[in-house]
């Protein structure tokens, strides 16, 4: 059986044993993997502190069939992000970025784009003069767009118009926005401003997008608007999500 090496970032750690822990790693090369660390629970062995929750890793493993834990046998560390440990805000929007990518993503379907965009959205977190809410943002749309769940958000959802900017709504069971004809006949909508559909479109459009966050009220809508969504997704609510700001 061959070595594979891979990049990764540590999303959830269990004990397996007294002496080992599974591991749930988001890797550039293969999508999310779970691992068996044997000896990961020790003090001095293969994997240190490289197993630490959101340490990026240079990782060695064994793949196993489907269904099975792969087997890790090397892990070093690449990359912390301390500044995460004195913002409140950026940490818990750092909780939530590795909760999406552990419980809403598929294994073995690697997605190298959003591996990158979780890495950026983390370096950014943090840093002075970052607002979580509006580079958080950024990441959901991106996590939607590689999941195949971008929101439709040029026209109607139901009929495919292009709708007046007055009388907007947006519902998650139709995927996007709805036009004023097509709104009363989805229960789950919720109005829609303007605002939050302009900055909804720059996120979707753009990367730098978020270092532009806007009024504090249409942060805050558009804050709503996806976690509505990504709940909906998911089929539960992010455990993370009442404790994110806009």
């Amino acid at each position: 059986m061959a070595a594979e090496k891979a990049l990764a970032l540590v999303l959830r750690t269990t004990d397996w044993s007294e002496t080992s822990r599974i591991a749930t790693l988001w890797t550039r090369e293969f999508g999310k993997v779970r691992v068996l660390a044997k000896g990961g629970r020790r003090l001095k062995s293969n994997f240190e502190s490289a197993l630490d929750l959101l340490t990026l890793a240079a990782i060695v493993l064994l793949r196993k069939s489907s269904g099975s834990l792969d087997l890790l046998t090397e892990a070093q560390v690449v990359r912390r992000f301390p500044r995460l440990r004195s913002d409140l805000a950026a940490l818990y929007a750092a909780y939530y970025v590795a909760e999406l990518l552990s419980d809403w993503t598929e294994e073995n379907d690697p997605h190298p784009a959003l591996f990158d965009g979780a890495l950026s959205t983390l370096d950014d977190l943090g840093q002075p003069g970052v607002r979580p809410g509006p580079r958080l943002m950024r990441f959901e749309l991106v996590l939607l767009r590689e999941l195949g769940y971008s929101p439709a958000l040029e026209s109607c959802a139901a009929c495919g118009a292009a709708p007046d900017p007055r009388g907007l709504a947006f519902s998650a069971a139709a995927g996007g926005i709805l036009c004023p004809a097509c709104g009363p006949r989805h229960r789950d909508r919720r109005p829609l401003s303007a605002g939050a559909r302009d900055m909804l479109r720059a996120l979707a459009g753009s990367a730098d997008a978020w270092r532009q966050p806007g009024e504090p009220a249409v942060r805050a809508e558009v804050r709503q608007v996806l976690g509505q969504y990504v709940t909906y997704l998911m089929g539960r609510r992010p455990r993370l999500l009442p404790y994110l700001g806009s």
